[in-house]
């Protein structure tokens, strides 16, 4: 049988990351929407509009088209985006016949907004945060994604969830990130995990390990555990004592009950490193380090102990260590932050030995690193430290490649075949 074309609608969609990774398999993006709210020049939808074109591309507040009508959204088999990581805490409120409100401006209600009111609903999800989600907020660790868990569960989702460090899989930048997968209960792979060993879902059969095996770990290490409450009850009262989270790396959560387990990757193919991205001989001189500035850059690089003062007025000393300078050029890079780019010295920016000196990272070295074409982000009007600010925000294309392609091939066997 022919393989069918899934629909996509990508939120939070940056530069297209997301897009970039699922076009390689069959999957056809419908709708998408990028909105920086603090900024007036909206540069990132100007890439992403320069890169796939304006039609079916809103640069509008996500939470203004969800409030409006859901329904000017496309109808779609998936809903894909990395969302940032706010405070996903739910009041009880009297206005609300529901009872129940997020707090305002939380990225996360837009998309159980579209989720909850979308007559048909998307039956997969593939969203993207930092791992940190799994154990915030530090007074009650892991209640922001035990919200999230409930509030899929409420809408009748199943998830399947993985913190990844791409490195460890081969790509060229130590980025760890956590993936998680919605399966809506109409789907068949919503039935097939229903009915599988949760433990064996986790480590071979479901959609992530295919696409990123990990080790065998001892059955003895998964943990069970159900949801209580509605959400108003999770906020309020979710591992109130608990000192650490409960959510491992990985991890299911079908019909209300948790299952997950630590888990360690598998990986024995190729690696690429730093060094093979360089743009060896092609650099232009501003990215050399001036001389009268390399005291600075050393100083920021090197272990040191700071005097400051808390904001209650008590003194304390602050110790960083020492880090890589300049970085390994065989290994995989460190993870890059969105001030990356710029000329002013940081412990943060990567630096890299060269034949002509020491250097800073080229945009188009910066986009390797997240496996994107290169020169993606290169545009009239963007600068490149506009260009190093996307990559810093943005995620590594090959694991949404592996994934999605994982995802496409589980869809196609089981709802089509």
């Amino acid at each position: 049988m022919e393989s069918k074309t899934l629909k996509v609608i990508e939120l939070f969609a940056g530069v297209g990351g997301f897009r970039l990774g699922l076009e390689k398999s069959n999957y056809k993006i419908v709708w998408s929407n990028q909105w920086e709210p603090s900024t007036k020049i909206q540069h990132a939808s100007k890439v992403y509009e320069a890169r796939f074109g304006k039609e079916n591309h809103s640069n509008e507040d996500i939470n203004e088209v969800v409030q409006r009508n859901v329904e000017e959204i496309p109808d779609h088999d998936l809903l894909v985006g990395g969302f940032p990581c706010q405070d996903y805490s739910v009041a009880t409120t009297l206005h609300n016949s529901k009872g129940l409100k997020g707090k305002k401006g939380v990225l996360w209600w837009a998309i159980h907004k579209i989720l909850e009111e979308k007559k048909n609903k998307p039956k997969y999800l593939f969203l993207e945060n930092v791992d940190r989600l799994l154990k915030s907020p530090a007074k009650q660790r892991g209640r922001d994604f035990a919200v999230m868990l409930q509030s899929l569960n409420d809408l009748g989702y199943a998830v399947e969830w993985r913190v990844i460090n791409a490195a460890e899989y081969g790509m060229p930048q130590r980025r760890r990130r956590l993936f998680f997968i919605g399966y809506h209960k109409s789907s068949e792979l919503f039935s097939k995990l229903k009915e599988s060993r949760k433990i064996d879902w986790i480590l071979k059969d479901g959609t992530i390990p295919s696409a990123f095996p990990v080790k065998n770990s001892s059955e003895l290490f998964l943990s069970k555990f159900q949801l209580k409450g509605d959400l108003v009850e999770i906020t309020d009262n979710f591992n109130k004592t608990g000192k650490k989270s409960p959510f491992e790396n990985s991890g299911v959560m079908i019909n209300g009950e948790v299952s997950t387990i630590k888990t360690e990757p598998s990986y024995d193919g190729n690696y690429t490193v730093l060094g093979d991205v360089l743009q060896n001989g092609e650099v232009t001189s501003e990215f050399f380090i001036d001389d009268k500035d390399k005291d600075k850059w050393e100083y920021l690089k090197g272990s040191k102990t700071i005097e400051r003062i808390s904001n209650e007025g008590h003194k304390y000393k602050y110790s960083e260590g020492g880090m890589i300078y300049p970085d390994a050029l065989d290994n995989a890079s460190r993870t890059i932050i969105t001030g990356e780019g710029g000329k002013s010295p940081s412990r943060f920016k990567h630096v890299v030995v060269s034949e002509r000196g020491l250097r800073r990272l080229t945009p188009i070295e910066l986009e390797r690193l997240n496996m994107f074409p290169d020169n993606h982000t290169k545009l009239e009007g963007i600068s490149d430290r506009k260009r190093a600010f996307f990559m810093g925000n943005a995620l590594v294309v090959g694991v949404i490649e592996k994934i999605g392609k994982e995802l496409y091939k589980q869809i196609n066997q089981l709802e089509y075949a």
